[in-house]
C-alpha cells in the first residue's frame, strides 16, 4: 500500500438489510470505540464510551482490565442488538504494549500496567540495560529499554510485589485480553511482542528464551500469530454474555496505533502513520529493518514488514487537561479561540512533557514548561500552544527517524485529532510534511473491524476508507514556526537538570 493520495469519498448507499456484518472494538486510553460494518466498509452504527485510566503514585498509570471487558460486552451487545445481518466475523484492538498478569485462569492479580506514559520501573530499566548492554539490546531485541518496555515492568512487580509476581501465570495487552475472553485462546500478535522488549527475538520471529526465561518466573508465555489471523471463536459463555453469535471468528488483533495504520492503508513497506490521540503514535513501515537508539523497532502487522516507531507522552492528555481546567468548555470552543491565536501563540512556547517524555529523548523525568506568558495572553493562546508543543515533538521525532534511515513522504493521518482542520494545519506548518487524511478518522476500532472482514472475505481499504483530504504546509507560517522549533530545543536543553529536580522532589511530595 503505498503513499499516494487514492481517490473517492465518503459512500452513502446502503446495503441490503441481509449483508453480512463484522464488528471492531478498540480498547482506547480515554475510550473503547466499537463500530458495526458491512463487508464493504459501510459503517452502520458505532458506540463509544469513555473512561481513564488510574494515576495512584507519581508516573504509575494503570487501569482496572475488567473495565476493559465489561466495555467490551456493553458495545458488542449494542451493536449485537442493532445489527441487521449476520456478524460473521469480530476485530478487536488496544493501547500497548501493556502489561496485565493474571492467574492461570485468567483472574487479573493487579491493574493492568499501561504503555510508556507508566515510568515506574526506571530503576529495573537500568539493571537490565547494564545486565544484557545497550548495544545487544539495540541489535538483538530492536529497541533500547525504555518505559516502552513489557520486561522492565514485569521485573518491577517482582522487585515490589512478589506475592502478585509468583501466582502469575499468564500476561495480556488489551487485545490479547479480549481474544482471551472471546475465544479461550491464549495468543498475542507479532507486533504486540516485538514490543515486549527484551522478550521477543524480531529476528527469529519468537521468543527471546534467554532473556524472557529470567523475567518471565512462571509466567506462559503466549503463542504468536499475525494481526489479521483467527485466534478462535466465540465460546458459548462469551455469546451469552456478549449477544454475539456462539462460534463466529475472532482475529488475533494488535495494538491500537498499528491497527490505526491498518485503518488508513499505510501499513504497508514506504509508508508512514501519524496518530493523533491520547498520545501521538509515529510509524514508519519498511521491508528492512531500521535502527536509531532513542526510537522503537517493532515488527509490522504483516509477514515481511518491519516499523520504526515514536511516540510522545502526551498530546491529546494535554488540551484535555487544558478543557478541564478552565471549566470544561466544548473543545469547538477551545479550537475556534485558538484559531483566532497567531502561529506562535502571540509569543508563547510550550514543552508538552506533561508525563515526561518518550522518544526520541526517553526521559521519563521531563516536565512540561510554558515560556512568555503574560497577563495579556487568553485561553485560546494556550490552546494553541499546546497543539503546537505537539507539532515541534513530532518535528524532533521526525528528525530521529530520517536519521535512522526512514524515508518519509506523505503521512497518513488518522485520529480524534484529525477532525477539526487547526490541528493538522499545525502539525504540518512545523513539519514540512503533507499529510492525507482518510474519509473515516475512527482508527482503530475500524482497522479492526477491515481485518476481522479480511478474514472470511476479499476486501480492499482503499474502498472501505478512501482518502478524502490533504493538508499541505502553509508557506506564511513555515518560517515563524523555524525560528520556534529551534528555540523549543533549547528550551528542551535549558530546562533539563531543573525539570529533574522538580519532578524528584513531586516524587518526595507524593509518597
Amino acid at each position: 500500500m503505498g503513499t499516494g493520495a487514492r481517490a473517492g469519498g465518503p459512500r452513502t448507499s446502503r446495503a441490503a438489510a441481509t449483508e453480512p456484518l463484522v464488528i471492531g472494538v478498540d480498547i482506547g486510553t480515554s475510550s473503547t470505540k466499537g463500530i458495526l460494518a458491512t463487508l464493504d466498509g459501510d459503517v452502520r452504527h458505532s458506540v463509544t464510551l469513555t473512561h481513564s485510566p488510574s494515576r495512584p503514585h507519581p508516573g504509575h498509570v494503570e487501569m482496572d482490565s475488567e473495565l476493559w471487558w465489561q466495555e467490551f460486552v456493553r458495545i458488542a451487545a449494542e451493536l449485537s442488538a442493532k445489527a441487521d445481518g449476520p456478524i460473521r466475523a469480530v476485530g478487536v484492538s488496544g493501547m500497548g504494549p501493556c502489561a496485565l498478569l493474571t492467574d492461570a485462569h485468567g483472574t487479573p492479580l493487579r491493574p493492568a500496567i499501561l504503555y510508556g506514559v507508566d515510568t515506574r520501573a526506571t530503576a529495573q530499566i537500568a539493571r537490565l540495560t547494564a545486565s544484557i548492554g545497550a548495544d545487544r539490546l539495540r541489535r538483538e531485541a530492536g529497541s533500547p529499554l525504555t518505559s516502552q518496555a513489557t520486561g522492565p515492568k514485569l521485573a518491577w512487580v517482582a522487585d515490589t510485589e512478589p506475592e502478585v509476581f509468583a501466582r502469575a501465570r499468564r500476561l495480556f495487552m488489551p487485545a490479547s485480553w479480549l481474544s482471551w475472553r472471546l475465544t479461550g485462546a491464549y495468543v498475542i500478535d507479532h507486533a504486540s511482542a516485538s514490543q515486549m522488549v527484551p522478550l521477543y527475538d524480531p529476528a527469529a520471529r519468537d521468543w527471546h528464551a534467554e532473556w524472557a526465561d529470567p523475567l518471565r518466573g512462571g509466567i506462559e508465555l503466549p503463542s504468536l500469530a499475525w494481526a489479521g489471523d483467527i485466534a478462535g471463536t466465540v465460546t458459548e459463555e462469551a455469546s451469552a454474555l456478549t449477544g454475539l453469535p456462539r462460534g463466529v471468528p475472532v482475529i488475533v488483533g494488535t495494538i491500537d496505533a498499528w491497527m490505526e495504520a491498518v485503518s488508513v492503508g499505510a501499513d504497508g513497506p514506504g509508508d508512514f502513520s501519524l496518530m493523533y490521540g491520547t498520545t501521538v503514535l509515529m510509524i514508519a513501515t519498511s521491508r528492512r529493518r531500521l535502527d536509531h537508539p532513542g526510537l522503537w523497532g517493532t515488527l509490522g502487522t504483516t509477514p515481511g514488514t518491519s516499523c520504526l516507531a515514536a511516540g510522545t507522552a502526551t498530546s491529546g492528555a494535554i488540551t484535555n487537561w487544558l478543557r478541564e481546567l478552565s471549566g470544561g468548555p466544548d473543545f469547538a470552543e477551545l479550537v475556534a479561540e485558538a484559531e483566532r491565536s497567531p502561529a506562535g501563540s502571540n509569543g508563547l512556547l510550550m514543552l508538552g512533557y506533561f508525563a515526561g517524555e518518550r522518544t526520541p529523548i526517553n526521559d521519563p523525568d521531563a516536565r512540561g514548561t510554558i515560556v512568555g506568558l503574560t497577563v495579556s495572553h487568553t485561553r485560546g493562546d494556550l490552546y494553541r500552544a499546546a497543539l503546537e508543543s505537539t507539532a515541534y515533538a513530532i518535528r524532533h521525532n521526525l528528525e530521529a527517524l530520517r536519521q535512522a534511515g526512514a524515508d518519509i513522504g506523505v503521512a497518513h493521518a488518522v485520529g480524534g485529532g484529525t477532525t477539526s482542520p487547526l490541528w493538522p494545519q499545525i502539525v504540518s506548518d512545523v513539519t514540512g510534511l503533507t499529510q492525507v487524511l482518510a474519509a473515516n478518522a475512527v482508527g482503530a476500532s475500524l482497522g479492526a473491524a477491515y481485518l476481522a472482514a479480511s478474514a472470511i472475505a476479499d476486501v480492499d481499504i482503499a474502498v472501505w476508507n478512501p482518502i478524502v483530504r490533504e493538508v499541505a504546509p502553509d508557506p506564511r507560517n513555515t518560517e515563524r514556526y523555524e525560528a520556534l522549533y529551534a528555540d523549543y530545543r533549547k528550551l528542551d536543553r535549558a530546562t533539563r537538570g531543573i525539570a529533574h529536580r522538580l519532578a524528584e522532589r513531586q516524587r518526595g511530595q507524593r509518597r
